[in-house]
C-alpha cells in the first residue's frame, strides 16, 4: 500500500472545522511518526490559494493509505464530509485499498454511522474530551496509529 519509493504511509484527516483545535493537538502526537519518516499527513488546511479545493481533497483521499475520521456531532452533521469524504473513505475501506480509523473526539451518536463497524480510537471508543488526562487519550491514539502504520509497512 505505501509508496514504494520512500515507504511512507500517507494519512488523510477528515474533520469538522469546529474540531480544528483537537485536530491540531492530535497532530502534535503524530509528529514523532512524521519525524521518523514513517508517515506524511494531509488535511484541508494544506490547500494553497488557487487550488481547486474539491478536486485536491478528493485527490488526497485517493492517495491515502490511512483515512482518519475525527468524530464529533459536527463531523456527523457536515454534508460535505457525509457526501464526499466519508462516502469515498468507506468505499476505499470496502475495496481494501485504505484503512479507515474513527477517532472519537466528542460524545455524539455515531453507532449507527457507516464507520461504526470499524475499530475506533482511543481505547473503548471513549471520547477524547472525556479523558481526565487528554495526553493519555492522544497517546493512545498515536500508539494505535503507529501500530497500524507498522502493520502496513511490514506487509
Amino acid at each position: 500500500m505505501p509508496d514504494s519509493e520512500n515507504s511512507k504511509v500517507y494519512i488523510f484527516t477528515s474533520y469538522a472545522h469546529k474540531d480544528e483545535s483537537l485536530k491540531d493537538e492530535m497532530d502534535k502526537y503524530l509528529k514523532v511518526l512524521k519525524r521518523s519518516g514513517k508517515i506524511d499527513t494531509w488535511n484541508d488546511r494544506a490547500l494553497i490559494p488557487g487550488q481547486e479545493w474539491n478536486q485536491t481533497i478528493m485527490d488526497e483521499l485517493k492517495k491515502a493509505n490511512i483515512i482518519l475520521l475525527l468524530v464529533s456531532v459536527d463531523f456527523n452533521a457536515s454534508d460535505f464530509i457525509w457526501d464526499k469524504e466519508l462516502a469515498h473513505a468507506m468505499k476505499r475501506h470496502e475495496e481494501g485499498t485504505a484503512f479507515v480509523v474513527p477517532i472519537i473526539l466528542r460524545r455524539c451518536k455515531w453507532t449507527d454511522m457507516p464507520y461504526a463497524k470499524l475499530q475506533a480510537l482511543p481505547h473503548n471508543a471513549t471520547p477524547i474530551t472525556e479523558y481526565e488526562n487528554r495526553d493519555q487519550a492522544f497517546t493512545e491514539v498515536a500508539t494505535g496509529i503507529e501500530r497500524l502504520v507498522d502493520h502496513i509497512l511490514a506487509n
